[in-house]
């Protein structure tokens, strides 16, 4: 009878936290309720390009996009999505989620004539050094360290296409878990898609399985693909396609404006970044769990 009584008063005391945890997956529920998503052909940038969002696969606007982003995930604000494709199956606060962010970058006509010529080992180890002499900027500017791993899927280049996609691995701070960098450069006439998928290492299967799929849903409106350049009054742009990959620019830039656009692409808090919100679900499910591991250490024992 002792025991039963001292079992009971356990359960007492872990009543708050189970209670909490379903309190937390309401709140989920209820974010992920709130979110409107859309299917069909959208048309993005003011008739620039359209999308028919594929096959498993559900999309959300540009001001749903920037509220995930930032107040979900805990990313600098940039105000420059134009809407993410999300896997019809998952929410945007699902442990394993990911999503492709679609963004448009108008930096003029993308010469692809450096394509075969480029080095990416070589690329590769640039970009790291690049990357650790960057690190006393971000971290100056309160946010983590940044490790850049190496490649997770190395660049290619569609040239019929005009498509370039490529994936690094990196890793935030002291995070378990790295971070999976996915990106897709689509051509145009006056600059790039951009989608680049946010995901960690784990998901590189999934992802790398739906590029062919989401590149294909992509697409410029007419007069506004890579073959519609007109030499007469577009301009050119000051990158390559090597320097797409490295994400520097040729021209004489401010590092700290590089430094954000960089950033906004690649940090996420399901690898370890952290959004407050994001953070403060996480901890309550994880003490949430280590509370009943213990009440059945106590039952079993």
């Amino acid at each position: 009878m002792k025991q039963l009584y001292m079992l009971m008063a356990l359960f007492m005391s872990v009543f708050p936290a189970f209670a909490q945890t379903d309190s937390l997956q309401l709140q989920i529920q209820e974010i992920e309720n709130s979110l409107q998503y859309q299917y069909g052909e959208i048309s993005l940038g003011d008739g620039l390009a359209k999308i028919k969002v594929p096959e498993g696969f559900k999309y959300l606007d540009a001001e749903q996009s920037e509220y995930v982003l930032t107040e979900l995930w805990g990313n600098p604000a940039s105000g420059t999505t134009m809407g993410m494709l999300v896997p019809k199956d998952k929410g945007v606060l699902d442990d394993d989620a990911w999503v492709f962010d679609i963004e448009f970058d108008e930096i003029g006509y993308v010469e692809d004539k450096d394509a075969e010529d480029i080095d990416y080992a070589e690329l590769l180890n640039t970009m790291k050094d690049d990357m650790i002499a960057g690190n006393e900027e971000r971290v100056a500017n309160g946010y983590e360290k940044i490790q850049l791993i190496g490649w997770a899927s190395e660049p290619y280049y569609d040239q019929e296409s005009k498509i370039l996609h490529w994936a690094k691995e990196v890793k935030f701070g002291e995070a378990e878990t790295n971070t999976l960098n996915y990106n897709v450069r689509i051509l145009g006439r006056k600059g790039v898609l951009m989608l680049n998928a946010i995901a960690n290492m784990e998901s590189l299967p999934e992802v790398k399985q739906n590029i062919p799929l989401i590149t294909s849903s992509v697409s410029f409106e007419q007069g506004h693909s890579y073959f519609d350049f007109n030499p007469d009054v577009d301009e050119v742009a000051s990158w390559t396609i090597g320097g797409l990959v490295a994400g520097k620019v040729l021209t004489k830039v401010g590092f700290f404006a590089l430094l954000l656009k960089f950033w906004k692409v690649i940090a996420v808090a399901v690898a370890g970044l952290g959004g407050s919100l994001w953070k403060r679900f996480r901890g309550k499910k994880e003490d949430a769990a280590a509370v009943e591991e213990e009440v059945q250490e106590k039952v079993t024992g």
